[in-house]
């Protein structure tokens, strides 16, 4: 009797990019480096941690061609590293809009409302809370708590969401698309100071021509890495933020299977990028967003007791929360829009928390609204203190939500649910 041969045991290093993937992993190392850094920072040695933030590193010109990419290294990790994960954010989204929950508006159509509700509740909040307080100067963050941080959720529902229907997740993970997809369209369009149109269309040649070869036959790493640089290079000289560099980027990696290849390259790409995303560039970001320093100035009483604190609290915990569950349920008893199968509203309570975790784009957002530090230092408190607060919020509700009995027709479609994935399952963490 012959059978097959054993599948190879993976390597170290097979084994160590399936572990950097994994979507508790890069909530862990997130949280992680920000700790890290948030106790540097307020240490005694807390001089060094500046000094290695405010290290230059990179040319000012190449020969006679100004590149200005003498930049310190904290830039670097906000402009340069950052752009690796915005990459996989766009390419995640074009899989999502031509093969995923995106392709069908009907279906996605709860998901994606609510993620409109659930950035333009928190603006609101942290605009009313602000002017309330008396600090207008502080306008210019009103997008800070309009985001949410997908691996830090997705993570958290991964770990405390197990028994769950997987359509949860499905669920979280287009609001949590569609939400990035809209911070990168206010990024591009709020956060953009002065556009110099030469640099642009340079970085959408360079766009287009990585576009062009990424769709052929064999791809070639030591092509498309130059031109993504110099795409990118030329798009942070243009006054737009560099990070949309790579959102456009990954939009233009195909999304189906071509010359008769087994899976789209947006799925191997993804998975190709992610442990470094997730595993170095996120944590290294963090790592210098979040030193925030409460021993200097006027103490931690000073900075907490910024109006900008309470109003990115408010817009993160309850914004989200109002804006993702009003939302929906006016979307399902207004229009014909259902839930999926399996999801009731019960289960929005968790969802709705967990998009309060800002995180990432939150921190850049705030880095990208304030000049000065005063500011800058009480949101990114605000942003790490609330993050913090929703995921733990978020965790207990989950696992109440998942001791509870469910009933057949949970959407109350009034049709029987058809529910056979769920959160924690071997097919869950094959399929994602």
């Amino acid at each position: 009797m012959t059978g097959s041969a054993p599948a190879p045991a993976p390597t170290r290093v097979q084994r160590l990019r399936t572990w950097l993937s994994r979507e508790t992993t890069g909530g862990a190392l997130l949280i992680g480096a920000a700790f890290v850094a948030l106790v540097w920072a307020n240490s005694p040695w807390r001089a060094s941690y500046q000094a290695l933030s405010d290290a230059v590193v990179g040319p000012a010109a190449i020969g006679p061609l100004p590149v200005h990419l003498d930049l310190s290294l904290a830039t670097w990790a906000a402009d340069g590293l950052l752009a690796v994960f915005f990459f996989v954010v766009g390419v995640e989204l074009k899989q999502e809009f031509v093969a995923g929950s995106l392709r069908n508006p009907r279906e996605a159509g709860v998901p994606m409302i609510a993620a409109v509700g659930g950035m333009a509740v928190p603006a609101l909040i942290y605009a009313g809370t602000v002017l309330l307080l008396g600090d207008p100067g502080a306008l210019r963050g009103w997008a800070i708590p309009s985001a949410t941080d997908i691996a830090f959720a997705v993570g958290v529902l991964a770990i405390f969401g197990r028994g769950l229907p997987a359509a949860i997740r499905t669920f979280l993970l287009t609001l949590a698309v569609v939400d990035d997809l809209l911070a990168i369209v206010v990024i591009a369009v709020f956060y953009t100071a002065e556009i110099h149109w030469l640099a642009l269309l340079g970085t959408l040649v360079c766009v287009a021509l990585f576009g062009w070869h990424v769709r052929s036959r064999s791809p070639r790493w030591f092509l498309l890495v130059p031109l993504a640089v110099v795409a990118w290079a030329l798009m942070h000289s243009s006054g737009v933020h560099a990070t949309i560099a790579g959102v456009l980027l990954g939009f233009t990696v195909p999304a189906v299977a071509l010359h008769g290849e087994p899976t789209s390259r947006t799925t191997r790409y993804e998975h190709g990028i992610r442990p470094f995303s997730s595993g170095f560039a996120l944590p290294v970001f963090a790592f210098f967003a979040a030193g925030v320093s409460l021993v200097d100035g006027d103490g931690p009483g000073a900075v907490l007791g910024q109006p900008v604190v309470a109003a990115i609290a408010a817009g993160l915990i309850l914004g989200k929360l109002i804006g993702v569950l009003g939302t929906t349920a006016l979307v399902t008893r207004l229009t014909p829009l259902r839930l999926p199968d399996g999801i009731g509203v019960r289960d929005l309570l968790p969802v709705g928390l967990l998009a309060g975790i800002g995180f990432t784009v939150s921190l850049l957002i705030s880095e990208l609204s304030f000049g000065d530090s005063e500011h800058t230092d009480g949101a990114k408190i605000a942003i790490l203190g609330s993050s913090v607060l929703a995921a733990i919020l978020g965790a207990v509700a989950l696992r109440r939500d998942a001791r509870q009995a469910r009933s057949n027709d949970m959407n109350l479609d009034g049709r029987p649910d058809d529910v056979h994935d769920f959160i924690g399952d071997a097919k869950d963490h094959e399929t994602h």
